[in-house]
């Protein structure tokens, strides 16, 4: 949720890294990104699950690359 409301904005993605256990936010505009960005007209709760677990896994995977760290990599890969 919070990567994509940031996407929404227009926020810079490359130097925002999830912090643990903390929430922002309602459920309704959670329920609302989800909905928004998981490319599914009337999705069902488990098409929603499994989009945000994929997304999930993905972004903290890029987290953990030193592929995908800024100051690593500089501005070599700007906007992968």
């Amino acid at each position: 949720f919070q990567y994509l409301k940031r996407f929404e904005q227009g926020y810079n993605l490359d130097t925002f890294c999830y912090e643990a256990h903390s929430v922002e936010g309602n459920p309704a505009e959670c329920l609302q990104q989800l909905l928004l960005h998981c490319g599914i007209t009337d999705p069902s709760w488990s098409e929603l699950r499994n989009f945000t677990w994929f997304l999930n896994v993905q972004l903290r995977d890029c987290e953990a690359s030193v592929f995908c760290n800024p100051d690593f990599v500089q501005d070599t890969l700007q906007g992968f």
